[in-house]
């Protein structure tokens, strides 16, 4: 059936998705079809395990986790908008496409560097806490520190209407737009708001993330679905299989009333009563003023040096700034931790590269786990961390035989469902961008009549009186979100950005290893396996193949191991900027073969 033969089925079917014929049965099924056992094929050039060639293009470049998605940013940069109306118009997209990932209920992060200006902006539109989300609230509910997880993060529940905090997305969305952008909300928007109303194709990828949380706790022991969202997101009682088209009319409803009013309409308007009505409905506390006083933050990004570059990454309360912190102390360590070698002599094939990064993240993190919080409720010594002193005194807390103890064992281990993109337009503008809505499909509660769920990154914040990170109202919580850009000479050669929760930042460091050590391309660095390390409770995840490399002898040290497949490691999705001979830059992107995205340019 044709593409457009199957629209009109669906613009005729009163169900959210259309049915088609059913896709070729996963590998991981028992029905596993012949192909599966099939050797993969080797390039004919370059890395022999390189999944594809780096994009390259001259007048712009979009790069994100869904193809459509990427491809709807390109139209905006070909009909005139810039890097920063693209990034809105791709996010936008992919709060469709990916409604699990990201909505317009969540937190947004970006850095964005204007050409003509030679300077980077850094915008803070995560959440902020209700006005009556305040610890004598959680404890009179119950809610307790709990003494099994030391780290910032401990006691909060982590569904329903408690640890949904004030979203920015949408806030964000405007002050970008209203600041830098060429087109208005209207054109940015309309991509999206045809797929919310027309459908898409559920790609393999999404298919096998659409997972709809519990979200409603009755009672100590139980807990239950939300009933609007099983109806938005489980249409006929069950999620949209890969091939099948998906729609979702009260979203489209939402992105047309953004359309023509802005974000007023989500902080003041029609939206934010029925945001305020649902929350009031499950005992929340959120205020209509709560919602009409929001306002996101322009910041000053953290910075290091790494091999003859700088490194931005977002301040607190993200947790970006720890991969500055790793960077920082593989730089001025690793002389004297492994002396006549470097992390490329080592290489990607020996026991001891790993144990040394690893390391170096567990030190990193250290720091972040006890500093990080929002910095307009406690004084965070960002300048002090990012010293090569302060790096310096952590090399004698690394032994080259063993691995280290992060603390008593626990049992917290930092999730997160994301959504990074990175644009450049043919002025040089980029944008390095991070949007999250934190858990699959964020709290679990769907607003009625709107199509989208609220977020949950108040699970974030801590019920430890002690903490810096404990909950207040207007306060914002620690947050896994991270997106990065590495500069050269004051100008931009690269994008930073990985998703995947406490991946993140660990991630960013991983990949910057990749590039600027073992001299990889953009696209192969995306593809190399990669270790993500759980600070509670000190256990290392490793890709299949990098364990079966090198699983038993970092063991043999008391590394703690796990292998996975290529979830847990994060997408890496970023753009390489270089001048071009003539004038003019050349845009080389990467997009993660470990999600269904794409590198767009023209």
């Amino acid at each position: 059936m044709h593409i457009t033969t199957r629209l009109l089925v669906l613009t005729l079917s009163s169900s959210a998705f259309a049915q088609s014929p059913a896709p070729d049965p996963s590998c991981a099924s028992e029905t596993k079809p012949a192909y599966c056992s099939a050797v993969r094929g080797v390039r004919a050039e370059g890395w022999p395990a390189q999944s594809r060639s780096e994009v390259m293009a001259r007048n712009g470049m979009v790069v994100t986790s869904q193809p459509l998605a990427a491809q709807a940013g390109l139209q905006i940069l070909q009909r005139g908008g810039n890097a920063i109306d693209a990034a809105v118009a791709t996010a936008a997209t992919l709060s469709v496409v990916e409604p699990m990932m990201v909505g317009v209920a969540g937190d947004l992060f970006a850095m964005v560097y204007i050409a003509k200006e030679n300077k980077v902006y850094v915008l803070n539109a995560s959440g902020t806490a209700p006005s009556g989300a305040n610890l004598a609230r959680f404890e009179k509910l119950g809610y307790r520190a709990d003494p099994k997880n030391w780290g910032p993060m401990s006691g909060m529940p982590g569904g329903g209407i408690l640890p949904v905090t004030v979203p920015g997305t949408v806030w964000g969305w405007q002050a970008l737009l209203d600041r830098f952008g060429k087109l208005p909300m209207k054109d940015v928007l309309e991509r999206s708001a045809q797929y919310a109303e027309e459908g898409f194709v559920v790609s393999q990828r999404i298919a096998s993330d659409w997972t709809l949380p519990n979200a409603l706790p009755l009672k100590a022991c139980c807990t239950e679905r939300d009933p609007e969202s099983v109806r938005v997101w489980l249409p006929n009682g069950r999620a949209p299989a890969a091939g099948e088209i998906f729609r979702n009319a009260d979203y489209a409803r939402t992105l047309r009333l953004l359309q023509r009013d802005g974000a007023k309409a989500f902080y003041e308007g029609e939206i934010a009563r029925a945001i305020v009505a649902k929350s009031t409905a499950l005992g929340g506390t959120m205020t209509a003023a709560d919602l009409a006083n929001y306002r996101g933050e322009w910041v000053e990004p953290a910075r290091s040096a790494y091999r003859g570059h700088e490194l931005l990454e977002l301040p607190p309360p993200s947790q970006g700034w720890a991969a500055n912190l790793m960077l920082n102390i593989l730089e001025t360590c690793m002389p004297r931790w492994i002396p006549g070698q470097t992390l490329a002599s080592l290489g990607p094939t020996n026991p001891l590269y790993w144990h040394v990064l690893i390391e170096a993240k567990k030190l990193a993190y250290a720091d972040l786990y006890r500093f990080n919080a929002d910095p307009n409720f406690s004084k965070m010594p960002l300048d002090r961390l990012l010293s090569r002193h302060h790096a310096a005194l952590q090399c004698s807390r690394f032994d080259v035989k063993r691995a280290s103890a992060t603390a008593a064992p626990g049992k917290a281990d930092l999730r997160g469902d994301t959504v990074v993109l990175s644009t450049a337009d043919k002025d040089g503008n980029v944008v390095s961008w991070v949007n999250s809505s934190f858990d699959a499909f964020g709290s679990g509660i769907t607003v009625p009549g709107y199509g989208f769920t609220l977020h949950n990154r108040g699970t974030l914040f801590s019920l430890d009186p002690h903490s810096p990170n404990v909950i207040a109202p207007g306060k914002r919580p620690y947050n896994t979100l991270s997106a990065g850009l590495l500069m050269r000479d004051g100008k931009p050669t690269m994008t930073v950005t990985l998703m995947g929760g406490d991946m993140q930042a660990q991630g960013h460091a991983q990949l910057l290893v990749d590039v600027l050590d073992l001299g990889a391309n953009a696209q192969a660095a995306a593809d190399i396996a990669r270790f993500r390390h759980a600070q509670i409770p000190n256990v290392v995840s490793l890709e299949r193949p990098l364990y079966d490399l090198v699983g038993e002898q970092l063991t043999s040290m008391g590394h703690s191991l796990r292998p996975v497949t290529g979830a847990p490691v994060g997408g890496v999705q970023v753009i390489r900027i270089a001048p071009a001979p003539g004038g003019g830059y050349l845009f080389s992107g990467a997009s993660d073969f470990r999600k269904d995205g794409q590198a767009a340019g023209w």
